[in-house]
Parts: C-alpha cells; sequence; structure tokens
C-alpha cells in the first residue's frame, strides 16, 4: 500500500483554494490548511472534517510550528491579497500577505527542510506582454516575491511552480467579479454602464485550474523540476468582454441591458491578455467557455 501524501494548503477558504481542497481529498491526500486566526471556515463546508486547520498568529515562530508538526510533502501557496487598484492604507496589507507572510512560509519549509512549493501567480505581471511589467501594485508584490524565491531556490535548493492564473470562474464563486454581476442584472434587469468592451479577457474554468495545480505537484514529486518552472495557465482563446458578455446572454438564453461605452476603461487596462507564457506538459483546459457558463446556471 502506497504511502499517504500529506499537503499543505494556503489560501484554502479562497475560491480556488476550497476547490483545490476538494480535489486532494477526492484523490486521497492527507490536506493541511493554514489559515489566519480570524479566517471564516464556513467556505469549506463538507470539507472541514476531513482536513486539519491550522490557525497561525501571523509570528514566523507559529508558521514554523506548523510546518514541522504537519510535515507535508508539497505546499499549495494560494494565499494572497487581491486589489485592482490601492490606496495608500493598502500598503501594509499587500506587504503582510503577498510578501512578509509568502517568506515565512518558505523559511519555515526551510526549517523542516521541504523543498516542494507549488505557488500562484498572475497573468498580470505581464503588463502588454512584457516579461516583467506588473499592471498594478498587487502583481508587483507577487512579482516581488518571486525575486524571493529565486534566493530559497539558489541557497536552500528549493523546487518551484509557479502557476500564473488568469481571470477564473465557476460554479458557487463568492466573488464579485464579471459573472456575478452579471446574474445580479439579469434578475433586477437594471441598466449596467461598461467600458467600450474592446479588452480581450482569457478566462479558465476552476476544475481546469485546479488539474493544473494537481498536475503541477505530480512534476515535483516525480522530480521533473529541477529549480523554477513558470507556466501560464491560460485558456489559449482569449475573446472580447462584448463577446464575453454576448455568449453568455446565449447560454442563459437572457438579454442583458449594457450601455457600452458608458464608462472608460480602467488606468492602465488590460487591453490584450499575456500570450507568451509556457503552457505546462500534460495540462490543457477542457471545459469551454458555453459549457461553463452552462454549468454555473445549472448550479443555480
Amino acid at each position: 500500500m502506497s504511502k499517504q501524501r500529506i499537503a499543505l494548503v494556503t489560501g484554502g477558504t479562497g475560491f480556488i483554494g476550497v476547490n483545490l481542497i476538494k480535489r486532494l481529498i477526492l484523490s486521497g491526500w492527507i490536506v493541511h490548511l493554514i489559515v489566519r486566526q480570524k479566517s471564516d471556515l464556513n467556505v469549506l463546508k463538507g470539507s472541514i472534517k476531513n482536513i486539519t486547520v491550522h490557525k497561525t498568529d501571523g509570528h514566523t515562530s507559529s508558521i514554523v510550528k506548523i510546518i514541522a508538526k504537519s510535515k507535508p510533502i508539497i505546499v499549495f501557496h494560494l494565499a494572497s491579497l487581491f486589489l485592482s487598484g490601492h490606496m495608500p492604507r493598502d500598503i501594509v496589507p499587500l506587504i503582510n500577505s503577498n510578501v512578509k507572510f509568502s517568506t515565512q512560509l518558505l523559511e519555515a519549509m526551510n526549517e523542516s527542510g521541504i523543498k516542494n512549493i507549488v505557488n500562484t501567480g498572475t497573468s498580470w505581471q505581464h503588463f502588454e506582454n512584457n516579461a516583467g511589467s506588473p499592471v498594478n501594485l498587487y502583481a508587483a508584490t507577487k512579482q516581488a516575491f518571486e525575486s524571493i524565491l529565486q534566493y530559497y531556490i539558489e541557497a536552500n535548493f528549493f523546487k518551484v511552480i509557479t502557476l500564473k492564473l488568469f481571470d477564473t470562474y465557476g460554479p458557487d464563486d463568492p466573488r464579485p467579479k464579471l459573472f456575478h454581476l452579471l446574474e445580479k442584472i439579469s434578475k433586477t434587469q437594471e441598466p449596467l454602464a461598461m467600458s467600450p468592451g474592446e479588452q480581450l479577457i482569457d478566462i479558465v474554468h476552476v476544475d481546469d485550474v485546479i488539474n493544473a495545480f494537481m498536475i503541477a505537484a505530480e512534476r515535483l514529486l516525480t522530480l521533473q523540476v529541477t529549480n523554477h518552472d513558470r507556466y501560464a495557465v491560460s485558456s489559449g482563446d482569449p475573446i472580447s468582454l462584448k463577446k464575453l458578455v454576448s455568449i453568455y446572454e446565449k447560454e442563459t438564453n437572457i438579454k442583458l441591458s449594457i450601455q457600452w461605452g458608458g464608462r472608460p476603461y480602467r488606468d492602465r487596462e488590460v487591453m490584450t491578455s499575456w500570450s507568451r507564457g509556457e503552457i505546462m506538459p500534460g495540462w490543457a483546459p477542457k471545459v469551454s467557455l458555453s459549457n461553463g457558463i452552462k454549468q454555473m446556471n445549472c448550479s443555480k
């Protein structure tokens, strides 16, 4: 009988994290979750009885103890604070979440000799398809953490896969994103002022995203990674915001009242999605946008 695999997950109360935990449990993994003291665990629903939850007080020593106790063979690092724009008051929370905690995690892993980590990046690290041009401060913190990762790779022989995510969606997504907004106005029939809608959206179903995390773990555990591999978790088929809304209307059979051009594009609007990222061997998106929207509609 093969030895059970142990994973530690950060960001497990987020939409992607909740789905990753479900998949890990179904795949027979022993799952440990590290959360802040005030994290809402209700989102985990039925999964909570099948995982071990560790609460950290934010000190490095606390995280060191959690890693030592859980003894994972791999860490899935999804925890982050996402802000599309920021105010001065957001600086400390962004740095604390995306740089400080992430670095504490690496140090705790190193203390216990844990070297495998699947990190979560963002396509927004590549504004206008450039190699190192963050769209916003959130993306800049993700980029900064990759530099810290590089130190642990070179000095402590970490093995890392960074999965750079694009837009994501799926059933039971609580985030106030586009489909959530479209569903709301489909019920109220209120008009919605939007940008001209020509920006390209690269959107990937959560099931495909989770497949990427699982494949990344296998690549690390089967010694297919030498230091730091970076992959784009892309649909490969970005479409305009206008077309995306049109597909939503078709699949839900609802006509929406959209005022295209009713508001301007945002500063540093991502008009063309990053297209220069490498796709991870063995992974490809399987859920079409049309089928994904139907699936969400059926889950209501």
